[in-house]
């Protein structure tokens, strides 16, 4: 925080940087009066909870899931974008980005949270990125789409399709089990209309409607974190392009391995020599298609040893200054990245010095993708708030809407255990889910397994809503990017 205050930016910059970071903790705020509202819909119906205690209980655990989580979904999130946007994050493209893909985000949200639809904030911000991509590469005058990662937008696509029906099955599953195996039958019929529910059935749901807003916060503000990281690295790179914490012995091991990654792409090069900003451009266009041609060995050796230069004879990032730190923050993406996809295609030979080259990767991944602490509690701040505002119109449509019957205990625990279970597998895995239609599909496969029936004008909505959320926010994506790359290059005169 103290680079941000030191004094040496600009008031333009200082109020370009606070806007953004405005921008990136309202997305963080609507998405938790959207999404998270449906963690407080079944205590709240099934009379476990008040309205006001659920939702501070659900804010407090979006809190604490974000505070804790490790950051893996940031920049997953992260790596969905154009690579030549990241490199360049600092320029006048690279905040058109930024502010484009929070804009639509935020506009879908709201639209939806209005309309009092569950729908995605995952799907909501993913297909910004597509839509950023796709007009990037076309203002580019590169081939339509070269500027999308498909392969991270496929493997993210998966996680958000299969979800939903992981939610269904998973959550009917559990409840048809539960029937067989507690003889209780106070958690399988409708709640009285006054009074409440037996304290042991009611620390159950506290505990579910817990759980699943710390899993939604760990993922899901998560994105907010990254974005962020975004704007830092590019309008302060002097303070976050590197881990300023980074200890002296992370240095030298980093130095180490480089040396070996040098010797290991210079054996496999057929040229020994390359210009710096061609190695560059060969790189990006590797990890943007996968296309593997023998100069991506030059390119990789040049930017190892660009990156060995940057290095050699320093025991704290805090030696460098602030363009070096820009410049090797560039270099150490393009040569973790080109590791890990030579890596994933099998292209790295089964010994030694493959083992040196994912510790390159591993190791320069982790001085450059962190998240600061104060950014971790503003998102949380952020998330949490948002919980504990604008949350009723989801949550009626979640309680009443979806099943033709009384939401049960057993029905709201087994939803949230299902919904809490896979979002926290996700965040493992560093794959961003939908909260809204993990959740609300575990209800619905709950409504089914009961024969309690279903309101299908709802569900019709909130499929509508599901499938138009990835096209329609692709649409804005490209039209805000479009006109924000206009505003930023025309008339604030950014390159």
């Amino acid at each position: 925080m103290e680079v941000i205050f030191s004094g040496d930016l600009s008031a333009a910059t200082l109020v370009l940087l606070f806007g953004a970071l405005l921008l990136a903790l309202g997305f963080e705020f609507v998405n938790g009066f959207h999404d998270t509202a449906n963690a407080v819909a079944t205590v709240i119906y099934t009379r476990s909870l008040p309205p006001t205690l659920a939702v501070l209980l659900s804010g407090s655990c979006n809190f604490i899931g974000v505070a804790l989580s490790s950051g893996t979904v940031a920049f997953g999130i992260i790596a969905l974008l154009p690579v030549e946007l990241v490199i360049d994050v600092g320029s006048g493209p690279g905040f058109a980005m930024v502010f484009s893909l929070l804009f639509s985000a935020i506009l879908w949200n709201l639209g939806t949270w209005y309309l009092g639809l569950p729908a995605s904030s995952s799907h909501t911000l993913i297909g910004s990125i597509v839509g950023v991509g796709l007009m990037n590469s076309y203002l580019s005058e590169r081939p339509f789409g070269d500027g999308v990662n498909w392969g991270k937008v496929q493997d993210t696509g998966l996680a958000l399709l299969i979800s939903p029906l992981v939610g269904f099955f998973a959550a009917a599953g559990l409840l048809l089990l539960a029937k067989l195996l507690i003889r209780d039958k106070t958690l399988f019929t409708e709640p009285p209309k006054h009074g409440h529910p037996p304290l042991p059935v009611r620390a159950l749901l506290w505990f579910t409607c817990a759980a699943v807003s710390f899993a939604h916060g760990s993922n899901d503000g998560q994105k907010g974190m990254g974005l962020i990281m975004l704007v830092l690295i590019g309008i302060v790179p002097a303070g976050f392009a590197l881990d300023l914490a980074a200890a002296p012995e992370r240095i030298a091991a980093l130095q180490a391995d480089s040396v070996a990654a040098i010797g290991y792409f210079t054996q496999k090069a057929e040229q020994q020599s390359m210009e710096s900003d061609q190695a560059k451009a060969i790189l990006s266009h590797y990890l943007r298609t996968a296309t593997l041609a023998p100069e991506v060995y030059v390119a990789a050796m040049v930017k190892a040893q660009e990156l060995q230069q940057e290095l050699s004879g320093i025991t704290s990032f805090a030696a460098l200054g602030a363009d070096q730190r820009s410049l090797a923050r560039r270099d150490a993406f393009l040569v973790t990245e080109t590791i890990n996809k030579l890596n994933k295609a099998h292209l790295l030979p089964d010994d030694d010095r493959t083992k040196s080259l994912l510790s390159l990767a591993k190791g320069l991944k982790g001085v450059t993708s962190f998240i600061p602490t104060w950014v971790k509690f503003a998102v949380a701040l952020a998330l949490g708030l948002g919980t504990t505002i604008g949350w009723k119109r989801i949550v009626v449509t979640v309680g009443e809407k979806i099943g033709k019957a009384h939401l049960t205990y057993g029905q709201g625990a087994s939803a949230e255990l299902v919904a809490a279970t896979t979002i926290a597998a996700a965040d493992v895995w560093g794959l961003p889910v939908s909260t809204t239609h993990v959740l609300s599909s575990g209800i619905a496969g709950t409504m089914a397994a009961n024969r309690s029936g279903l309101q299908m004008d709802t569900l019709r909505n909130v499929l509508l809503a599901w499938v138009l959320t990835l096209p329609v926010c692709v649409l804005l994506g490209a039209g805000l990017f479009g006109a924000s790359l206009f505003f930023v290059l025309r008339i604030l005169g950014m390159q």
